[in-house]
């Protein structure tokens, strides 16, 4: 610990640029050293944080088309029948991979024959092993009432796979009745890709919710509510994006004038 300073950090930060990191890899792996260096400092490691970089820790991703419903809806055609209603959750309700895959029977409410999902646990790989834990910030902990489009892919999914106990996984691999490892996962994920003629990582399933709820008229505050933002800031991207739309269809319209 002696021997970080601020050159040390410097050379680091140069060496991970130069390699085959993405810019929204190398700005997080930047943070997360900045937040390990303050714990050294708080626990008198150090005399001062050697994280003095200026504008190195923000991410500046690059605006990516968002999936159609036509395009989100091929997909869930004719991904495998076990996570057909994962990729409408992901496209409609905006759930994160890994909060599907973490998702039991008793996350479903039916009420009135009105259905909602209850959002308290998310799944990550580790070694390719599904590991079960609470989502990563407190926003992630949530309750949604789901679009009428959506009871009949749960009552299908229920119907075909169960019957569930309350505690069991509604996303299984059912060669073992277990989550699917992320190897398995990926295959089933790139074939559906591939079957639908689309180019989108499933989690770009999830950016359609956000255009829909800004379309729908939610308040930023609402929209991160529904997608499990701690910050305003992916909410305002998708209030851009609809923004952006709006200012297409008045061109549209100019054009057919000239």
């Amino acid at each position: 610990m002696a021997r970080m300073d601020s050159s040390t950090i410097r050379r680091w930060h140069g060496a991970v640029s130069a390699g085959s990191q993405s810019s929204v890899t190398t700005a997080k792996a930047y943070r997360l050293l900045r937040q390990i260096m303050a714990a050294a400092v708080d626990d008198m490691l150090l005399r001062s944080n050697p994280c003095t970089l200026k504008n190195v820790a923000v991410e500046r991703s690059a605006e990516r088309a968002t999936p159609s419903i036509d395009e989100a809806l091929r997909v869930a055609e004719v991904i495998k029948p076990e996570f057909r209603l994962m990729a409408m959750l992901a496209a409609i309700a905006g759930l994160r991979r890994g909060e599907c895959l973490a998702l039991r029977r008793r996350n479903l409410v039916e009420t009135d024959g009105s259905w909602s999902v209850i959002v308290d646990a998310s799944v990550v790989f580790v070694k390719d092993i599904a590991i079960h834990q609470p989502p990563k910030t407190s926003a992630g902990v949530r309750r949604l009432t789901l679009p009428a489009v959506l009871p009949p892919a749960i009552e299908e999914h229920l119907d075909m796979f169960g019957p569930f106990e309350a505690n069991d996984l509604l996303f299984v691999d059912r060669r073992t009745g277990e989550a699917p490892t992320i190897t398995t996962w990926r295959r089933g994920r790139k074939n559906a890709r591939g079957a639908a003629g689309v180019d989108y990582p499933f989690h770009d399933l999830r950016h359609l919710t956000g255009t829909l709820n800004a379309t729908a008229g939610a308040s930023i505050r609402e929209s991160m509510a529904r997608m499990g933002h701690s910050s305003p800031r992916a909410a305002q991207r998708y209030q851009h994006l609809v923004e952006l739309r709006d200012a297409e269809v008045a061109s549209s319209i100019d054009r057919l004038f000239d």
